[in-house]
């Protein structure tokens, strides 16, 4: 068992978190699609360059919701949001 932090498990988890709020449906729509690819990532079985290449979608997704009419979904969201570009970001490097 391994206690280390895993960014993928984590970003899922917070989109999933969102799910049980009351949020606007336009960023509801983006937060379903974003949850879907982060589950599809955090099942495994994919390569690391789609992980990468989902966590980019994801970015983009959450970067067009500017709020969600839900303090507490807000506060997933941004975890979200910082989560999905250190995974993105594996690409450059970093």
């Amino acid at each position: 068992m391994t206690d280390e932090f895993d960014p993928v498990v984590a970003l899922h988890d917070h989109l999933a978190a969102t799910e049980e709020r009351p949020v606007e449906r336009e960023a509801g729509w983006r937060l379903g699609e974003a949850q879907a690819l982060a589950a599809e990532i955090d099942r495994g079985g994919v390569d690391g360059e789609t992980v990468v290449r989902r966590a980019g979608e994801i970015r983009t997704l959450l970067a067009a919701v500017d709020g969600t009419g839900d303090a507490e979904a807000d506060d997933h969201v941004a975890a979200a949001r910082e989560l999905a570009d250190r995974i993105a970001k594996r690409a450059d490097g970093g």
